[in-house]
This record gives structure tokens, sequence and C-alpha cells, in this order.
């Protein structure tokens, strides 16, 4: 689907510090863990921003930030111009109606008490509004016939459906209330690459069909690349790298992106002949305890003392066409070692 018109999801310099504190009684705070730092994009109507980075880098705190799951230490999220983080009690469930999450787990996110019809049918409990009590039922089934799932199958459990199917079911209920945006944090990473596919597609159908926008959160670089228009690289909180597929993928600009892009398995021989993998040195630091300046230059083989003492800003540098977050960046194709 063509990306059109004014954003409507804007972020800006989003924040979340979660207290380090000691002591069983007199909790005393000794810190703060950093799992959110200054994050800022847009997205526009019909477009998916992939969201990519290692595990422990902060995209699902930023996923649960843009649905007010968690109240941000500082910054804004605006949906269609109104501010999230700021709402409280009917005000954000009403504006849930426009943002709606799909969950990572299907095995975890789905309540076994509760038939597929029930599950997918909450919503309409919540807003009531939206459809009247006599038409829910008729709703639901036209939703799990949309998603690729039999409407016969109604009144079935949880544990009578597959992986793929349960997360069609997680799917069925973030369409119930026609969001204009769907967070995807990490939907597939749970299933078989053969369902991953499946579900990947059945996301891009859907976008076609009901003018979806997508924040589509993941560390599957290849399925990232496959579904998204624009990809955001997160290391421990901040965005490094944001930029669009091919740029990102292509050229990347920033050395953590192009370690991580050098990873990605390349199934011709050839090719991994001639790509030869960059091997970062060391483990992230503790999001507890960052580094001065770059929290990225203890495992760069570019840094150089202005990393040491001076945090760099994602932006475009000359040569760069598209945001990084590095003093020397410089883009490379992604077969690019040091």
């Amino acid at each position: 689907m063509a990306v059109t018109g004014e954003p409507i999801l804007q972020v800006r310099d989003l924040v979340k510090h979660f207290p380090l504190t000691q002591g069983a009684l007199l909790r005393r705070r000794i810190g703060s863990i950093k799992a959110v730092d200054g994050v800022s994009f847009d997205l526009r109507r019909g477009e998916t921003l992939g969201i990519v980075g290692e595990s422990g880098s902060g995209k699902s705190t930023l996923a649960r930030l843009l649905m007010a799951l968690e109240r941000p230490t500082s910054g804004s999220v605006r949906v269609n111009g109104r501010e999230v983080a700021r709402m409280r009690g009917g005000e954000l469930r009403r504006i849930r109606r426009d943002i709606q999450l799909v969950m990572q787990d299907p095995y975890t996110s789905l309540n076994p008490r509760m038939t597929v019809g029930d599950i997918v049918g909450e919503p309409y409990e919540i807003h009531r509004e939206v459809v009247p009590k006599g038409d829910r039922r008729r709703r639901v089934r036209e939703l799990l016939e949309v998603v690729g799932l039999n409407p016969d199958h109604i009144d079935r459990y949880p544990h009578q459906f597959s992986g793929g199917q349960r997360q069609r079911v997680g799917i069925a209920r973030g369409l119930a209330l026609r969001p204009e945006i769907l967070i995807c944090d990490e939907p597939v990473s749970a299933l078989d690459v053969s369902i991953q596919a499946q579900i990947v597609n059945l996301l891009e159908r859907l976008q076609d069909e009901f003018g979806l926008a997508y924040v589509f959160v993941a560390h599957d670089l290849s399925v990232v690349r496959h579904i998204s228009d624009r990809i955001g690289v997160m290391y421990l909180g901040k965005l490094v790298e944001l930029g669009g597929n091919g740029e990102v993928y292509d050229r990347p600009a920033h050395p953590y992106t192009q370690a991580l892009l050098s990873a990605v398995p390349v199934p011709d021989p050839d090719g991994r002949e001639r790509r030869r993998r960059i091997v970062l040195q060391g483990d992230p630091p503790s999001p507890a305890g960052l580094p001065s300046g770059c929290r990225f230059r203890t495992r760069c083989w570019k840094a150089r003392d202005v990393c040491a003492a001076e945090e760099p800003t994602l932006r475009i540098r000359p040569g760069v066409a598209h945001a990084s977050a590095c003093h020397f960046a410089e883009t490379h194709g992604a077969a690019h070692t040091p």
C-alpha cells in the first residue's frame, strides 16, 4: 500500500528509565536502567516501520510505551495529534481504538479458559459502542474469516489450534476495533519459519485491505526486510540508524548495523565466500551503567577519543543518505568488514 498523508503516530524524545533500588525495607534508589533513551520517529498511514536490535536493546519497552502500557519518564507519543502519554481512564480507552497490539507469544497471550469467539470479541465488551451486542458474534465470524480461519471454529479453545492459527486469532483480536495502527511486538518469533512467512504475508494483505500502519518489532533481520518500508536500528535504548529499507540494508552507515547485517545467513555459497563476518568484541554494556559518549564505542573498531567525549546524535551526515548516530558514519555494502 502507498504511504500517504501526515504522520498518524509521532514519537518525540521518548524516554523510559526504570529505577534501580537497594534494600528490602527502605528501598534506596541507587541508579536507573535506561531502557529507552530519547527515541523519535514518525509513522504514516500505510507505512511499516521495522524496529530491530539485539535482545535488551529496548524494542519491547518501546512497544509498551507506544501502547501506554508503560508511562514514559519523559517525551511524547501522539496518535493523530493527541498526546497518549498523559491520557487516563476513558480518554485512554478511546484512543486505544486507534492503536492496537499484536503480542509476541500466541501460546501465552490467549486466555485458555476463553473460546476464540470470546477472545476476538472481548474488545467489544470493553468498547460497547462499537458494535451492537446482537451483532457481535457475526462480526467475530467475519474477523476469523478475514485472517484465514474457519468461522465455524468460533466456539473452540486456543489449545485446539496450532501456533500459527493462534497468532491469527491474536491478529483478529487486534483488528476488532478497526485501528489505524498495529504495534506488532515480535509477532512471528515463536513460530516455525514456514508459518512465519504465512503470518507476514497475512499482515501485508491486511495492510493493503484496511490501510493499516505497522510498527513491526523483531530481531530477525530477514523478516523485517521483507515487510518494512523503513528500518530503525536500536542499541541500548537509542535509535542508531533510521532510513529506508534499501538504504539501511544495502548501504548501512552505522558500525553496529554493519555488524548485524554481516550475521544474516546467506543461502548462496558464493555469496558466503565473498562476505566476511564482523565479529564484535565483548558484550553490550549494562543499561544501568552506560559508557560515556557513544554507547557502542566499547565494541566499535572505529572508536576514537571523540566517541568517549561526545555522544553522537541521530542525523544525516555528509555522504550518507539516511540518519545515523555515529561520528564516523559512512555507507558500505552489507559485506563490509573492518
